[in-house]
């Protein structure tokens, strides 16, 4: 499949380019997408994104949150996770058990962080399981469209972990370019319950 990429994206949504495509289409186009930005536009745009969460009524009021380790093509996580354990907020933090599970575990600092054979840097803390306390959850993806649907990086992590945390108020974080009208979904997938992206570059 060809695709055109320049100039730039100049508009929010290309429902043209993927309704009715495969995931995998999408997940190629969405990579071709990010080497047009420099690391500096979505830095740049990354914290753009993070104040508007950090506004956000949800995460104002939560106690324990379920955030992310950003690797450098999602939008920067790092000093919100910072920021809220600072504030005294319970954090937790995925760690990659296996190729098609997570788990949660306690965020202690950045000193108790290691390097996980995926490049992503991941908690040693205690391992956490009472999923009905979490509050609020950032979620990260590779597409989302506007009926709140998410697509991953294909693996399934968040498909299985999202029931799991259903009372949590799931926000989903994206670059404007991730963000699409409709996406391809199956039955199984789990929609978050609101889509917050940058502005259009």
């Amino acid at each position: 499949m060809t695709y055109n990429l320049s100039p730039k994206p100049s508009s929010p949504t290309w429902e043209e380019d993927f309704r009715g495509k495969t995931k995998p289409e999408l997940r190629r186009y969405v990579r071709l997408l990010k080497q047009q930005f420099t690391a500096e536009e979505l830095t740049e745009q990354s914290h753009l994104i993070i104040n508007k969460v950090q506004a956000h009524p949800q995460l104002r009021v939560a106690n324990t949150i379920f955030l992310y380790t950003s690797i450098p093509d999602e939008v920067n996580t790092h000093e919100l996770i910072q920021q809220l354990y600072d504030d005294g907020k319970r954090i937790l933090l995925p760690v990659v058990v296996s190729p098609t599970e997570m788990e949660l575990r306690l965020f202690r600092g950045w000193e108790a962080m290691e390097c996980s054979s995926y490049g992503i840097m991941e908690p040693t803390g205690n391992y956490f399981d009472d999923y009905e306390s979490i509050d609020f959850a950032l979620i990260p993806g590779m597409a989302f469209d506007a009926e709140c649907n998410r697509l991953g990086r294909g693996r399934g992590y968040y498909d299985r972990f999202l029931p799991l945390i259903s009372r949590a108020y799931k926000l989903a974080v994206c670059f404007s370019f991730q963000f699409f009208a409709h996406i391809p979904t199956d039955k199984t997938d789990i929609k978050v319950d609101e889509v917050m992206r940058g502005e259009v570059f």
